[in-house]
């Protein structure tokens, strides 16, 4: 039994979905716009668009496994040093065999639907705007600061695990603060905190 092939009118359309698919996978795109694979990350991107089309046009005896493809799309990744575990390969892999098969029927809906649709918000990561791109190493600590500085805002009751003495000496306090009506509290200036005994 001879398999089916894409058209010459439906091949360019296939591959046209195939590109909009993979611009549209939020995995792939903060792989190349945060440059995990090095700098041609691009060009990886786009080689692995290439090996897909290549996958569903190239000749072959036996047919077209889901399997296979995820599996081609996670080398592909890991070409940019990404690795996901969120099911999106799968849901990526299920998508391009069911746009391959209506491009087979001569069925381009799912193409035009791309096309017309905005690609859909994805919350990336930027990469800085340092001059130096090379000096990795300070890109990482600014993000590890950036990261502990997040994370000090989520301190309980607005104590700071920096020092440690200052926790010790605290004992319970009278209420020096003022509660407002609407249940604000002010609270006293820091300059009274070191003549304490």
């Amino acid at each position: 039994m001879e398999s089916k092939k894409l058209t010459a009118e439906s091949a360019p359309v296939f591959q046209e979905g195939i590109s909009l698919i993979l611009t549209r996978w939020s995995a792939l795109t903060a792989a190349v716009e945060n440059e995990w694979g090095g700098r041609d990350s691009l060009g990886k991107a786009n080689a692995i668009c290439t090996d897909v089309f290549a996958f569903f046009t190239e000749a072959r005896a036996e047919p077209l496994y889901i399997d296979d493809l995820e599996n081609l799309l996670e080398e592909g990744l890991l070409s940019l040093n990404t690795l996901v575990e969120d099911g999106s390969i799968e849901e990526v892999a299920e998508k391009l065999m069911i746009m391959h098969e209506e491009c087979l029927e001569g069925n381009y809906q799912s193409v035009e639907k791309l096309r017309t649709t905005n690609p859909p918000p994805v919350a990336h990561v930027r990469p800085s705007n340092d001059e130096d791109e090379d000096d990795d190493d300070d890109e990482n600590d600014s993000m590890s600061a950036d990261i502990a500085a997040n994370m000090m805002v989520d301190v309980p009751n607005s104590q700071s695990s920096l020092n440690p003495v200052s926790m010790l000496t605290e004992e319970p306090k009278q209420n020096h603060s003022a509660e407002a009506e609407d249940g604000w509290v002010v609270v006293s200036s820091r300059k009274n905190k070191g003549r304490r005994n």
